[in-house]
Order: structure tokens, then C-alpha cells, then sequence
């Protein structure tokens, strides 16, 4: 596995987040204005986008944040979300913040997380935001 940073918000990051997050969970809205003031990061297997996540500063939270963390299903339970999640806090400093969705939060709890705060809706779907 190794991965690349994009400024720019990539097709291959396009067409993971549309699998995962509007194909196979439902989600409506899944891009918006914060894809153009993010950094990106595909994960490949050869030259197979096969994971991929965003991140950004953000002034009121004080942190960074990393978000729209997303692994193709073949992949999944092979390592590739931990090794997005451990690649993207590499090259950050300071705070990490996400917004978990709440039956992902063993997964980050296991890579050093900590919810806080009220537990709150996007699409319906419940989150919390868990930060490092």
C-alpha cells in the first residue's frame, strides 16, 4: 500500500466516497464546499484507489480535522483504515478531530480517539466527535 496527497478533491476520491457513502450507506449529500479547501489522500493497492480521506484545519475547533474516511469493501478488515487513519495523523500537528459515525467509534477508540461531546445526526445516520 502506499498513498498520494492531492490539493484538489481526486476522481479516485470521487468515486470511493460515491461506493461507500452514497451507494452502500445511503448518504444524499456527501460533497460540499469543504472538498475544496481540503487536502486529500487515496490509498492504493498497486495503482487501485482502493481508500481515501480528507483533512483540514479548522480556527474554531483548534484542530485538525479528518474526515470521509471510506475503504472499498474488498478491503475492508485488511488494515487500510487503520493505515489511512494512522498515514493522515503522520502529517498533522497537534489535535486530531473527527466526526465518527457512531458504529465506527471502537475503530478509532482503538487508534487513540476519544469521544466527546453530545452524540448528534448527519443524514440520520448518529455521530460523535472523537478527537487525539
Amino acid at each position: 500500500m502506499n498513498y498520494k496527497i492531492y490539493e484538489q478533491l481526486p476522481q479516485e476520491a470521487k468515486d470511493i466516497r460515491i461506493k461507500v457513502f452514497m451507494e452502500e450507506q445511503g448518504f444524499k449529500d456527501e460533497f460540499d464546499d469543504l472538498d475544496q479547501e481540503c487536502r486529500h489522500l487515496v490509498v492504493f493497492d498497486q495503482n487501485k484507489p482502493i481508500g481515501t480521506c480528507r483533512y483540514y484545519y479548522d480556527d474554531s475547533l483548534h484542530a485538525n480535522v479528518i474526515g470521509r474516511i471510506a475503504v472499498i469493501k474488498e478491503y475492508r478488515g485488511k488494515k487500510v483504515g487503520q493505515y489511512i487513519v494512522q498515514s493522515a495523523c503522520s502529517l498533522l500537528k497537534g489535535t486530531v478531530c473527527l466526526h465518527a459515525q457512531l458504529q465506527a467509534k471502537g475503530f478509532y477508540e482503538k487508534l487513540g480517539f476519544k469521544a466527546y461531546g453530545e452524540i448528534d445526526y448527519d443524514e440520520d445516520c448518529p455521530h460523535t466527535w472523537m478527537k487525539k
